[in-house]
């Protein structure tokens, strides 16, 4: 089968993309639970010897009724911290001195809403790929407080988040969700759960009140943890925590079953004002427990002691009166149930710890050899000879004493019963992810050995597909496939996705496998049949590698080796400035050598199609394969010397490296990113502080003017009517939600919400993209109006740019413009000048877009993640285009560098292959770090940092693929249009 080069690699990276989804729904399994698991059952007992226990059922509920008032992103030092002193007195006069009992709550990663209501509720550890369902919560299966007290006859009673109502979809009496997505609001979003307040406070018929607040989340996703709003925000949550706990006191009846308020966060918040990853400021939450149960004597200083967030799940079953969750890992906060009797306190423990040891059981097939397990039986002898001891003299103080070494020993084992249960919450779906790579690296090898006519001058090859399949391999291979498939899924102790899948899937899945296996057996057979005949004619080629050619190898190479290490990956902004400023000495010691020395730097040209090339080597080397090769066409006519150039134009190829160095060093002060120098203060936070407001002003105009210069040059009239009104309409939405002032706005009040003037934007984007796409369908009916094919796909461009424009924050405009500008000097005075192959361009502009991705603030932190680009000129949530709003702002830097090579390779080169040989590259650039990531993730799924650091990676790589498949697709359309013009 013959296919185009880069039809070819698209199809590669497709497959690869199926590969990269199965191993992520194996190193992520969807947690399966039966419903047998919630099914009543007795609790354990209470240990006896001598004499029998009526201890038998569970004991009373200690709280009468529970109001959980749950802030979202209520950081610990927002209530602990010099902010609550301030904006929340009432809270911290409970804190200090009232009946209350204050912890450090920590959440495990992902810090993102719906796996930490799961971790709340359920006592378990979600999984990671919980980060993805978040935008879209299913009903929640696992055993939990809130079904749990339902089962009881508890009537609960919600309002805030609707997560909640799609976690548990028929176990309110009453509610009203509010869209957590929808960030620009966080008044009404507020203000909807308060107006319910007054009238329920007044009932009676309630067991359970739970109120999720969204505000302060809002307010750090749009202006961060620094904005004044988070004050005023902080005291309305103080007033309202007032409001609840009054109203308790003068409910509470009985002195022996009083009520409980819980004041706790789902996650923190970065400094950036985001949340998803593991920082302190996103783990740490405050958590406090607020009941007349809690009196403390004169002079009591309770300071805040850290627990698991996972902990509450257990403390409110305890607490209510309810068995524990059967799947939680979490203990008794203590705390609780220290002023109860000690009969009543080892009661409790042992509940919980009969819990923990079952789970142990169920999950460690050799759980009799954990230290936590031979603990809890050792507390639990102790604690049946105490019973005894206690029932025949339960007064005298050896029986206290004794009792006290009991609850030392209980909570050691519950301490490290949760130790062995952590190390083993992720269960891996081993089969998925095998099946996953397999396709990921069959996709590679087919991709490496296809270099040698992928980059020939035709972009051609030979896809030996077709025989193989009608081999006796092929089937031989199916029939093993087949058979190994049958013998994991009949003994796999585990539940696997692929074995669950119907058999003409996962028979779909086994034959690309054989298939893609055989075509790789025929092609290197072939390509070792060329070399043996190549050794027997050996070519005379001139063929050497270049300075570029060894840094794009080398560079390659060392990024992919950088994933391995945690560090690195935290910090990897740190790799691609380095490798983007050695890049610019490069290109400065090559237009030196070249203008002053009268070098000869231009291309090396093969005599022969298809000789000379290896492998990856070849593929970053870039060198020509045939006579007409990857020129550009507008480059001097002598390649040895820049003569031909005029004066000005001559100096400015000489600087023009040291402008991009220049640029690139601007931008990395303008946003901190990664971990160990995030929280250092940068331009970007001097910009954004409200004293600077005036000069961020000046900025964002600026940079729109200079966005306007730097696109519309290349655009049709129409074009830059639209751009200019675009601009000025997103200057105008910056003004409308208070980012920036207009000149004549004095009081610096916000005008409207942004919404009509960013549907405004939108109108203008979308007119720019269909006049370029028209210009496009132009350039197909008149042949060889080469005019109307560039101008259509620039002004597509300048649509993602004025796309990108609106979406992203004020202070990164000027990464916006300095990305054109370098766009325009490296065409005008590096690539074209310098006939850069098609490889060696491919390769730069792979760099730049990565560079840029860190440029803007982003980093493999999740909370880095602006998501409130994606509710942008929206006055409800609506989930696709959110989604591909949030998308498009954070990788807008690889798409617009992208674009710029379709524009840049469509005007310039002389080969109709140009574009083919490109997506090839980028195609084979882009699948070598995600194919040896997932070998690497594999390796390290036992890693300390593998939830805080490999995970978010990896789903960062794997919409990277995804946006590379995207990416090859326009470039196999603008190929075809070329093609056809």
């Amino acid at each position: 089968m013959r296919l185009g080069s880069g039809t070819f690699a698209a199809g590669c990276v497709v497959i690869e993309v199926l590969g990269v989804a199965l191993f992520l729904r194996g190193f992520f399994p969807a947690p399966v639970f039966s419903g047998a698991e919630r099914q009543a059952e007795s609790p354990a007992p209470e240990p006896s010897a001598g004499a029998s226990s009526n201890w038998t059922e569970l004991p009373p509920p200690l709280f009468s009724k529970v109001v959980i008032l749950l802030i979202d992103a209520l950081r610990d030092d927002f209530v602990f911290g010099s902010k609550g002193v301030k904006f929340m007195p009432y809270t911290t006069y409970l804190v200090e001195k009232g009946s209350s009992l204050s912890f450090v709550a920590e959440a495990k990663p992902p810090t993102v809403t719906m796996p930490r209501i799961k971790a709340l509720l359920t006592g378990s550890l979600p999984g990671f790929i919980d980060v993805v369902r978040n935008l879209n919560s299913p009903t929640l299966m696992e055993d939990n407080v809130i079904t749990r007290a339902k089962a009881a006859g508890k009537r609960i009673i919600f309002y805030g988040d609707e997560t909640w109502v799609k976690l548990f979809p028929k176990h309110f009496v009453e509610y009203d969700g509010t869209t957590s997505f929808f960030v620009s609001d966080y008044t009404e979003v507020d203000n909807n759960v308060t107006r319910h307040l007054d009238k329920v406070l007044k009932r009676q018929d309630w067991d359970m009140l739970i109120l999720h607040y969204l505000g302060l989340d809002h307010i750090g996703h749009i202006s961060g943890p620094s904005s004044p709003l988070v004050g005023h925000k902080l005291s309305e949550m103080d007033s309202i925590l007032m409001k609840i706990h009054t109203a308790l006191l003068a409910e509470e009846r009985d002195p022996l079953l009083p009520s409980l308020l819980v004041l706790c966060g789902d996650h923190g918040m970065s400094e950036a004002g985001g949340h998803g990853a593991s920082s302190m400021e996103e783990v740490n939450t405050a958590l406090v427990l607020v009941s007349s149960a809690f009196e403390r004597k004169p002079g009591d200083v309770r300071h805040p002691t850290r627990v698991q967030q996972t902990d509450l799940a257990a403390t409110l079953s305890i607490g209510l009166g309810l068995p524990i969750p059967k799947s939680n890992t979490g203990s008794l906060m203590f705390p609780v149930v220290e002023g109860r009797p000690m009969r009543e306190q080892l009661r409790f423990l042992h509940l919980n710890t009969v819990q923990l040891s079952k789970l142990l059981q169920e999950n460690v097939p050799s759980y009799n050899k954990e230290p936590g397990f031979e603990q809890f039986k050792v507390s639990e002898r102790s604690h049946r000879n105490w019973i005894r001891l206690y029932l025949e003299e339960n007064n005298s103080e050896v029986v206290f004493n004794l009792g006290a070494k009991v609850r030392r020993q209980y909570l050691d084992a519950l301490r490290t019963l949760k130790l062995s249960l952590s190390r083993r919450a992720a269960q891996y779906d081993v089969y998925s992810m095998a099946v996953g790579t397999v396709l990921v690296l069959e996709a590679l090898v087919l991709l490496l050995l296809s270099v040698p006519q992928a980059l020939s001058s035709r972009a051609e090859l030979d896809v030996p597909l077709l025989s193989p399949v009608c081999s006796l391999l092929f089937y031989l291979l199916l029939l093993a496939l087949a058979a190994l498939h049958v013998v994991v899924c009949t003994a796999a102790d585990s539940s696997c996705y692929l074995c669950g899948l119907p058999w003409l899937a996962a028979g779909g899945v086994m034959t690309l496998i054989a298939a893609l296996l055989c075509a790789g057996m025929s092609a290197l057979t072939r390509v070792f049949a060329g070399g043996k005949c190549l050794s027997q004619n050996p070519p005379q080629s001139t063929s050497r590698w270049s300075e570029l050619d060894l840094l794009s190898f080398l560079g390659t190479v060392g990024h992919v080796l950088s994933l391995g290490a945690s560090s690195f990956i935290e910090e990897e902004h740190q790799t691609w400035y380095f490798l983007v400023n050695t890049l610019c000495l490069a290109l400065c010691h090559q237009i030196y050598r070249k203008c002053l020395l009268g070098d000869d730097c231009a291309p090396q040209h093969c005599p022969h199609t298809g000789e000379e090339f290896d492998g990856v080597a070849v593929a970053l080397q870039g060198k020509r394969a045939g006579p007409e090769g990857w020129e550009l066409s507008r480059a001097p006519a002598d390649p040895s010397s820049l003569e031909a150039l005029r004066g000005s134009e001559r100096w400015m190829v000489l600087a023009s490296p040291w402008l991009v160095l220049a640029c690139c060093r601007l931008l990395r002060s303008l946003n901190q990113t990664g971990v160990q120098w995030a929280h250092r203060p940068d331009l970007g936070h001097w910009l954004t502080s409200s004293d600077h407001k005036a000069e961020l002003s000046v900025l964002a105009a600026l940079s729109l003017t200079m966005i306007f210069v730097l696109v519309q040059k290349r655009c049709s009239l129409t074009s830059k009517v639209a751009m200019a009104f675009g601009l000025l309409g997103i200057y105008c939405y910056r003004a409308a939600i208070g980012n920036v002032l207009f000149p004549w706005q004095q009081d610096n009040k916000d005008i409207s919400k942004g919404i009509t003037e960013a549907r405004f934007v939108y109108v203008f984007v979308l007119g720019i993209l269909f006049t370029g796409t028209k210009d496009l369908l132009k350039s197909q009916i008149i042949a060889a109006d080469f005019t109307a094919r560039t101008v259509g796909l620039w002004e597509i461009h300048s649509g993602l740019v004025l796309l990108a424009t609106l979406l992203l924050r004020p202070h990164n405009l000027p990464v916006l413009v300095l990305s054109l500008a370098i766009q325009t000097i490296m065409a005008q005075f590096v690539w074209r000048p310098l006939r850069h192959d098609v490889a060696e361009v491919t390769v730069m502009h792979y760099w730049f877009g990565q560079a840029f991705f860190y440029f803007q603030g982003n980093s493999n932190s999740i909370a880095t993640v602006d998501i409130s680009a994606g509710f942008v000129g929206l006055d409800a949530y609506m989930e696709i285009p959110a989604i591909f709003l949030t998308a498009f702002a954070t990788y807008s830097g690889p798409v617009l560098w992208a674009s710029h090579l379709v524009n840049f390779l469509t005007s310039e080169a002389s080969s109709g292959s140009a574009l083919s040989h490109a997506c090839f590259c980028y195609a084979l650039i882009c699948s070598i770090p995600v194919s040896v990531y997932i070998i690497l993730v594999t390796s390290l799924r036992y890693h300390l940092f593998i939830w805080s650091v490999f995970s978010p990676k990896l789903l960062y790589e794997g919409m990277h693929l995804l946006i590379t498949a995207a990416v090859c697709i326009f470039f196999i359309a603008m190929d075809q249009t070329n093609t056809k013009s």
